[in-house]
């Protein structure tokens, strides 16, 4: 008589991890080893994509603007025209306007700064190269009027005007002339590079006009991909996690722009009142600047400052002082109007995070260091917090500000020795009120 087979899942459970754990293995060893390969694969993917990453941005960030369009204006104007209409409600017409002027919008945009700002940002800085010697006689002039009086501080300041003056003609002579060959090239490059960007910025936009006409379509596919491949309670932590990284940059990035667009306003009109040199140029370096968190006003206001001292020493002066003021006015102002609490972390992990960022990732670092890290940081708090919640222990931060420590053997809580008296002082000031009352109390009836 022949056994029977009894089938067991567990088997298959157990080769099935087997296989799975030899497999990354084996992809991980193939990774190290050919990690220069892997990565100029991954730059390959992401140079063919670049559109579609470009039109996914562009959905992003039109998204918001997209949304107030279609529930202010155009659903309302919809659902009159459609009243009386019983195939439709209007709303797919309300879309399509909304992405249509969403995308109007961001071309006006792209138009202005290209064909306003960018020309005449190019001619003061071409200004300023084509009489940087001039500007700097008039510095040292400046310099030998302010130092007269100080002849050894004269003679220095000179003496270094003049090894600039040197100096900065023979890196013409030698560096600068026998390299013009090499001009052309360069210019090939970057009309090529320019080219190419204008190339996937249009083809960006056709796919942000799909993304942004069935938003809701592909975010349901994603969802349902989601709950295919995942558990329930894992995908529910997922989209709950998508949510917070949402809110976090969205927030962050609007507000940073809106913030950064009102204090180069503010500047271009102060400055113009001024009459500060290259007004429109200094006025875009503050207001692009300022998008960095903490050393944005910094570096704005250096090169500016430079710019206006080589003009006018005495409106340099002013520059500064003026600046001064309209950060302060933005940090305590309109940066707290706009952004609010955004990025729920101290002014310590601000600069932490904007210094590893810029380090690590350059001008993009510096921009989106502080919402990374705000993600990163909160989803190490929500593991520590879930930690301690499941030993029992305090996980409020602000219970270890009066914790001297905690008994290892019983897990009770042992505050610093200044609390405990702290405590004691009021546990007997509460005791003689009570029994002061209590005297007060007594005395009528006797």
């Amino acid at each position: 008589m022949r056994r029977r087979f009894n089938w067991d899942k567990r088997y298959l459970y157990w080769g099935v991890t087997a296989f799975c754990v030899i497999a990354a293995a084996l992809l991980f060893y193939f990774a190290v080893g050919n990690i220069t390969r892997l990565v100029d694969a991954v730059n390959t993917l992401v140079r063919i994509l670049a559109p579609f990453i470009w039109g996914v941005v562009i959905c992003y960030l039109l998204s918001p603007l997209m949304r107030t369009l279609e529930n202010r204006l155009f659903l309302p104007l919809a659902r009159k025209l459609y009243k009386k209409s019983k195939k439709s409600d209007g709303r797919k017409f309300a879309r399509a306007l909304s992405v249509l002027f969403s995308e109007i919008i961001l071309i006006l945009i792209l138009v202005a700064l290209v064909y306003l700002i960018l020309p005449q940002v190019l001619s003061s800085i071409q200004i300023i190269i084509q009489n940087s010697g001039t500007y700097v006689d008039n510095l040292s002039d400046w310099a030998d009027g302010l130092f007269e009086n100080y002849p050894f501080l004269d003679q220095y300041i000179g003496d270094v005007f003049d090894n600039f003056n040197t100096n900065f003609g023979n890196w013409l002579q030698t560096t600068l002339l026998p390299r013009v060959g090499n001009v052309v090239t360069s210019i090939t490059s970057g009309v090529y590079g320019v080219a190419k960007s204008i190339y996937n910025l249009i083809i960006g936009i056709i796919v942000s006009i799909y993304l942004l006409s069935d938003k809701e379509g592909f975010l349901a596919a994603v969802k349902r991909l989601s709950y295919a491949v995942l558990s329930v309670e894992t995908a529910e932590r997922a989209r709950m996690g998508i949510n917070f990284v949402d809110r976090t940059f969205m927030s962050f990035l609007n507000g940073k722009l809106l913030d950064s667009l009102i204090i180069g306003i503010i500047c271009y009109i102060v400055c113009s009142i001024l009459q500060m040199p290259f007004t429109l140029l200094v006025s875009v370096i503050v207001g692009v600047t300022n998008i960095i968190p903490f050393f944005g006003p910094l570096i704005g206001a250096i090169p500016s400052a430079l710019i206006i001292l080589m003009v006018d020493p005495t409106k340099c002066l002013i520059f500064v002082i003026f600046v001064i003021i309209l950060q302060q006015i933005d940090g305590n102002i309109i940066g707290p109007r706009i952004l609010g609490n955004s990025t729920g972390i101290t002014g310590f992990w601000v600069m932490f995070s904007i210094i590893l960022g810029g380090g690590l990732f350059g001008f993009w670092g510096l921009l989106l260091g502080v919402p990374v890290f705000v993600v990163v940081y909160s989803l190490m708090t929500n593991l520590i917090v879930k930690k301690l919640k499941r030993e029992d222990l305090p996980y409020e931060i602000e219970d270890y500000k009066e914790l001297e420590y905690i008994d290892p053997a019983t897990l009770q809580v042992v505050k610093k020795a200044s609390v405990r008296k702290e405590e004691l002082e009021r546990e007997r000031a509460a005791k003689l009120q009570l029994s002061r009352e209590s005297k007060e109390q007594e005395k009528p009836q006797a």
